[in-house]
């Protein structure tokens, strides 16, 4: 019996079979180092990090913003005038997802996933949905000020960059008015 080698169809649905299958694996990793993206908020010269401790009612407020006790008592962040920046992880379906986010005068000035470890939602990395909390602040009961677009598949990736949003305006705010410069 002799045998046929595969037919370019063939050839390509085996392709796609395999690339859909480590498409997931794929989006995993780490997209920048926290470190690269303070160095890069201050233009390759970040000051020396400040440490926020966590008092009950800021703890409090962080509870009530994540959903769940926050695990850090200490936050590292750095600050430059009325700028700070905070790398703040959270959740989303069952890994952290480490995000970077830019504080400048009360309003985000950048908001970037740099370690995504979950097998889903991989799509909120991209300056698509990312670039939706530039110039949001907060409002009311601590809310953002701008609805964010939800991403199908990715619910739960959304709504952890939410919560970290919010938790950075509110630790920036915090620190602004502890000690404003």
């Amino acid at each position: 019996m002799k045998r046929r080698a595969l037919g370019p169809v063939v050839h390509m649905a085996v392709t796609l079979v395999a690339l859909l299958a480590l498409g997931p694996i794929a989006a995993r990793g780490t997209y920048q180092e926290p470190a690269e993206f303070v160095a890069e908020a201050f233009g390759g010269a970040p000051p020396p990090p400040e440490v926020l401790t966590l008092d009950e009612p800021l703890a409090q407020r962080a509870r009530e913003i994540l959903d769940h006790p926050i695990r850090a008592k200490r936050l590292r962040y750095w600050r430059e005038g009325v700028r700070t920046v905070w790398v703040l992880e959270e959740v989303g379906k069952e890994e952290p997802i480490t995000a970077g986010f830019i504080v400048n005068g009360g309003k985000i000035e950048r908001t970037k996933v740099l370690i995504f470890r979950e097998s889903r939602g991989w799509e909120v990395r991209y300056p698509f949905f990312t670039d939706q909390f530039h110039g949001i602040t907060l409002e009311g009961d601590d809310e953002l000020s701008h609805s964010i677009d939800a991403i199908s598949g990715a619910t739960l990736s959304v709504s952890a960059l939410k919560k970290l949003a919010r938790l950075a305006l509110v630790l920036d705010r915090h620190v602004q008015a502890a000690s404003p410069r």
